[in-house]
């Protein structure tokens, strides 16, 4: 891995010409790609470059690729709790190696992965049909069907306040005078599924107070609810079970990792790919309700073939 590869507080502060203590709250708050290793933060040039772009309005969307692996792993996409616990468990198995995460949303991993600039892209898309996830965006994006390996399941629905105080049973009365809530961005897995729960049922946009009103992560999601600030927002129970909130759910869903076919056999990609199948990783998620690690590890797309002994 090259120096230059990862920046400092200071070399981003500099870059956006910021006070350093201004960093840290982007970090929070706006999604500014970073990394914790032996307690100090790191910038990976590229993901901080994209996520410029990103804030940027009318900007040209011209960046160099990532290089071939030489030990910095590149993740985007959906922002997961559990995730980001596999993501610091990989940095201490693997001191030679630095793997670091963009927040970008799953189509904004996505559309990350066709411009070359992370390599495993982490999303979970509900498709159209409602019976499949991330297949045909990623292939609508991508122009071919990546390699698609699962990372989890888990259970989405609505955060609300511990005894539920206003009432809430459902989506419909997200539209309820007196209601506010807090939503994910736009280009987010949980966006979209909101916005399909909102149209099965009827409920306009328009009618829902704070819609417009986006959280990061899904934990800030749950703080919101948590202090009153917001009396409801999408996500996932583990938010609910770790600020002990109510959680009204609607079913689960596929969380999985794309990556581009030209980038699967790298180093630094199999041994993330590699890490999930060990106890130390489903390990992570023993204190974490709203999760089904039964699929870990396993490709979605290409199938495995079948051993002969399973026949």
């Amino acid at each position: 891995m090259e120096k230059n590869d990862l920046l400092t507080t200071h070399e981003v502060a500099e870059l956006l010409r910021l006070n350093e203590k201004m960093i840290y709250a982007l970090i929070a708050e706006k999604g500014l790609p970073a990394t914790k290793v032996t307690g100090k933060w790191l910038f990976p040039k590229h993901l901080v470059e994209q996520w410029i772009e990103n804030q940027t309005i009318n900007y040209p969307r011209t960046t160099s690729p990532i290089p071939p692996y030489h030990g910095l792993l590149i993740i985007s996409g959906s922002n997961d709790i559990l995730l980001d616990r596999t993501i610091s468990l990989f940095n201490r198995l693997h001191p030679n190696h630095v793997a670091v995460f963009g927040n970008l949303g799953s189509m904004g991993g996505i559309r990350a992965l066709r411009r070359n600039l992370c390599h495993i892209a982490a999303s979970h898309l509900l498709q159209e049909d409602e019976n499949e996830y991330n297949f045909g965006f990623a292939e609508d994006e991508l122009g071919e069907m990546p390699a698609v390996v699962n990372f989890c399941k888990r259970e989405q629905g609505l955060l609300v306040a511990k005894g539920n105080p206003k009432g809430i049973r459902g989506v419909t009365d997200l539209g309820r005078t007196g209601i506010r809530i807090v939503n994910r961005p736009l280009g987010t897995g949980t966006r979209l599924l909101l916005d399909n729960q909102l149209q099965k049922n009827g409920i306009e946009r328009d009618h829902v107070a704070g819609y417009d009103n986006e959280m990061e992560r899904h934990l800030d999601v749950g703080l919101e609810v948590l202090t009153g600030r917001a009396d409801a927002g999408p996500g996932i129970r583990a938010v609910a079970g770790l600020l002990n909130l109510d959680f009204i759910s609607w079913g689960w869903e596929r969380f999985d990792f794309i990556i581009l076919k030209d980038r699967f056999f790298e180093e630094g990609v199999q041994l993330f790919l590699g890490l999930l199948h060990e106890r130390d990783s489903r390990d992570l998620a023993g204190d974490l309700t709203g999760y089904d690690l039964s699929s870990c590890g396993k490709m979605v797309f290409p199938q495995e073939a079948p051993r002969q002994d399973d026949k």
